[in-house]
């Protein structure tokens, strides 16, 4: 088999948010998400996710950017969290809500705003009590 046959993309490194105001930005995500702080260089802020680099970054060129993709952060207890976030000041669009039942778990999600109005989401997957 050739390498091109088998290779496959595995692992990512690094997300982008564009964000308008950057120092703002930072604000949000290490104070009021708790983000653990990196790195700032002019015009972009790092931030390490559970392994994966997230990079606010101003827009880059003439063209105006649309909204980010959607984030999920994968959270134990959503409820707790969605306390602790909303007591910090993060705008949720929305209370925590079962999405699906599936054989062995819930899956729960809630929807909040940044401060650059990208929408960001919690989602918690609810193990079933042991009979």
């Amino acid at each position: 088999m050739t390498a091109a046959a088998t290779f496959a993309l595995t692992r990512i490194g690094q997300i982008r948010i564009p964000v308008r105001d950057l120092a703002r930005a930072v604000r949000f995500y290490r104070d009021t998400l708790g983000m653990r702080f990196l790195f700032e260089v002019p015009g972009m802020a790092f931030f390490d996710c559970g392994g994966v680099r997230l990079m606010l970054g101003a827009p880059e060129g003439a063209a105006p950017e649309g909204p980010a993709s959607l984030l999920y952060y994968a959270v134990p207890d959503i409820v707790a969290a969605h306390a602790a976030l909303r007591e910090r000041g993060a705008a949720f669009v929305d209370e925590p809500h079962l999405i699906a039942r599936m054989p062995d778990h819930e899956l729960w999600m809630t929807f909040l705003k940044d401060s650059e109005d990208n929408l960001l989401a919690l989602m918690s997957e609810v193990r079933h009590a042991a009979a």
